[in-house]
């Protein structure tokens, strides 16, 4: 049996699992991917100590850290966490784990547009990830779907390497932080289309265009990628038992604790305001802390 099972291996995760290995716990760190978020941001500079660094720059700095405890590392998908008795289980597609707590760090993923061709063409010329498959569109004509942060990094990483961008934005206004707005209005490729919603993905064999709504009238706009920016939901439902509030986030006070004694939760998964790699890095180490400390009561 562990002291502490850690799910997810972001910069919430990863952070618990460093601060965990130096209070000598007893643990492991489940997960389906390493980096989270993280490893599908384009170009950071707003993580302390890197003026600049790319999202798999600082992924992969961030593993180097926790590889250096020889953690123990199992790359399952978690199907449930539960509290039964005194201890917490964690089941994964291959088999089931006892601990005395847990950390949920299982951070978010893409929402999806739940459109006409959506699913027909994913992987096929429509994406979640630009800082994955942006180099797969040199030179060709793209479509970014999301007005906030994401959806603005994605079309500068698209700046670099796309003949043209298109910027959808079913808002007015562009919701991304102003220094992002800045770059994007300085490209001399990419065109804002704000009141704009997208109605259907189109294609043959691969994209070839979109239909949207725009001024009151459908339009045909011809694209050979789509990148879906429009935000994201937390991997929360595998907590069952675990308080959440309206958007599916997990509730959390000060010291990560969640309703149910035992399991804590850190990161994006959480509804701690602002999803920040600086700020889940922050509850991560909190998070392991108090799972110590909740040890320590334990004893």
């Amino acid at each position: 049996m562990y002291d502490l099972i850690i799910v997810g291996a972001g910069p919430a995760g990863i952070t618990a699992s460093v601060y965990a290995a130096r209070k000598r716990l007893n643990f492991m760190v489940i997960t389906k991917d390493i980096g989270g978020q993280t490893a599908w941001s384009g170009d950071i500079e707003n993580y302390t100590g890197y003026q600049f660094i790319t999202g798999p720059d600082l992924t992969a700095k961030f593993e180097e850290h926790m590889r250096r405890y020889n953690v123990d590392l199992r790359e399952e998908e978690v199907v449930s966490i539960e509290k039964r008795g005194k201890h917490v289980w964690v089941k994964t597609l291959k088999q089931e784990y006892e601990g005395k707590t847990a950390i949920i760090a299982s951070g978010k993923k893409s929402r999806e547009l739940n459109v006409p061709g959506e699913a027909e063409f994913k992987n096929r010329g429509l994406t979640y990830c630009a800082t994955c498959d942006a180099p797969l569109f040199a030179g060709k004509p793209v479509a970014v779907i999301g007005g906030g942060n994401s959806g603005l990094d994605a079309a500068l990483q698209l700046n670099k390497i796309a003949k043209y961008v298109h910027l959808i934005n079913i808002s007015p206004d562009l919701t991304g932080d102003p220094i992002m707005q800045e770059k994007v209005s300085a490209s001399p490729i990419i065109s804002v289309l704000n009141n704009t919603k997208t109605l259907a993905v189109l294609g043959d064999k691969f994209v070839t265009g979109l239909k949207i709504f725009k001024d009151g009238k459908e339009e045909l706009l011809p694209v050979e990628g789509v990148f879906v920016e429009i935000g994201l939901i937390p991997n929360s439902g595998v907590a069952k038992d675990v308080e959440k509030n309206e958007w599916g986030e997990i509730k959390v006070n000060s010291y990560n604790e969640t309703n149910v004694p035992g399991i804590f939760a850190a990161g994006d998964v959480t509804d701690v305001p602002e999803k920040q790699i600086v700020i889940a890095a922050g509850e991560g180490s909190k998070a392991s802390l108090s799972v110590f400390k909740y040890l320590n009561k334990l004893r």
